[in-house]
This record gives C-alpha cells, sequence and structure tokens, in this order.
C-alpha cells in the first residue's frame, strides 16, 4: 500500500505558552513554527507526494501552507478524525497545572483508561485517527498506484497514537515515542505489515543537548514545545 509522510505541525504559540491547545480556535505557528513550516519544501523535495491530508486546525494549516505554495498541483483534504485529541475540561490549562492533577498519572501511565473530563478518551483518538490513516491509505493506493507517497500533518498526540498502532505496540506504551514539532515520521503500510521507516525525524540535533527542567521521565500530553 502506500507510503504515510506524518508531519506535526510547527511550534505553536501554545506549546511555547505551555497551554494544551486542543481544539482551541486561533492557535496559530509561532516564529519559529513559521521558520519550520518554511523549511519543510526543502526537506521533503525529493519526495514525490501525491496529495496532502490535514487536521482542520490553524496551526496544521500554516504547517503545510509553504509545502501547497511549492507544489500547487497538491489537493488538500481537511480530515476532522486526524484534528487533536478533545481533551474536554482540560483544553486551554497549563500543563504545569494539570501535573497535579490525579488523571495525569493515568494518562502518562495507562493511557487506555483515560478520558478527558468533558472530552474523549485515548482509546477514542487512536481508534478515529488509525482509522482515518487506513481510509486515506486505501484511497491514496486505489487513485495513485501501490508505490505512491502522501503527507499528513497532525498532533503530537494523534501521530503517537498511530505510530504505536503501525509498531504493534499497545497504547499505554504510547508515551515511550516522542515527535517534535515539524517532525517527520514515515511509515511504509504493506498488505501484511506497516514498515516504520522514520520517527520524528527533524533533522537537528539540538534536542539532545541537556537542559536545565525535563518531563521527568514522562511523555507530554499534546506533544510538547520541541528543542529550545
Amino acid at each position: 500500500m502506500a507510503t504515510l509522510i506524518l508531519v506535526r505541525h510547527g511550534r505553536s504559540t501554545a506549546n511555547t505558552a505551555g497551554l494544551l491547545a486542543g481544539w482551541t480556535p486561533g492557535v496559530a505557528l509561532d516564529e519559529r513554527g513559521a521558520a519550520q513550516a518554511a523549511a519543510l519544501p526543502g526537506r521533503l523535495a525529493g519526495v514525490p507526494l501525491v496529495t496532502a491530508v490535514t487536521s482542520p486546525l490553524q496551526r496544521c494549516r500554516e504547517t503545510l501552507r509553504p509545502l501547497l505554495d511549492a507544489r500547487p498541483e497538491l489537493e488538500v483534504h481537511p480530515d476532522e478524525r486526524i484534528g487533536e485529541c478533545d481533551y474536554g475540561d482540560w483544553t486551554g490549562r497549563k500543563l504545569s497545572e494539570l501535573n497535579d492533577e490525579p488523571l495525569m498519572s493515568v494518562v502518562q501511565r495507562h493511557p487506555s483508561a483515560a478520558a478527558f473530563p468533558g472530552g474523549e478518551s485515548m482509546r477514542a483518538m487512536q481508534a478515529r485517527s488509525v482509522e482515518a490513516v487506513r481510509e486515506w491509505n486505501a484511497r491514496v493506493e486505489e487513485e495513485h498506484g501501490e508505490n505512491a507517497v502522501f503527507v499528513m500533518c497532525s498532533h503530537g498526540d494523534i501521530i503517537k497514537s498511530v505510530i504505536a498502532d503501525a509498531l504493534g505496540m499497545h497504547l499505554d506504551l504510547f508515551q515511550r515515542i516522542h515527535v517534535d514539532p515539524c517532525s517527520v515520521t514515515a511509515i511504509r503500510y504493506t498488505r501484511l505489515s506497516p514498515f516504520v521507516m522514520r520517527i520524528g525525524d527533524t533533522g537537528d540535533f539540538s534536542g539532545f543537548a541537556p537542559r536545565e527542567e525535563t518531563s521527568g521521565g514522562t511523555g507530554v500530553v499534546g506533544g510538547g514545545a520541541g528543542a529550545p
């Protein structure tokens, strides 16, 4: 089947403010995020993309805009199923405050049992995003052939859950996966098995440098802001 290029949106104003944006409208790329998006056409220059799919949220649409400007032949298809997790009552809150919520330890250690108050469960988030990926794989292959490559721009938790599915990992382990803003993940789907070719590739190794503050060995809900 087709090869999927998964791009996490560039760094957003919510990332730098430490907010859990969720489906909050009007969350845009910050200056660094815009620069990351501007570099995306060059990073993917050698990839013969046949179509683009995006979360309908502004930060994803802004991330794809330079790529679409560089390739006006590409059609772009919004798909709500790859939109951000619905964090419900947690939406718009500071991550530093949410760390004190009892539910946070469940989100980190047993996400398959986690459901956000007034929002959706992490199981439902993974189910809808994987369903979208599988349906787009089939559509792209039918329209463009089994060697086709397409790009999909989404969000940290969504991408991590799709990677976990492709690796055959239980959702309870998906917090071990990390994808920085505007990172590229590539998954080649075949009839019998997916093959994960890249995970969270930014081409920048500055994120491995020691930092004064760490996440304490836990995954950041929403995906984090990336390297300083």
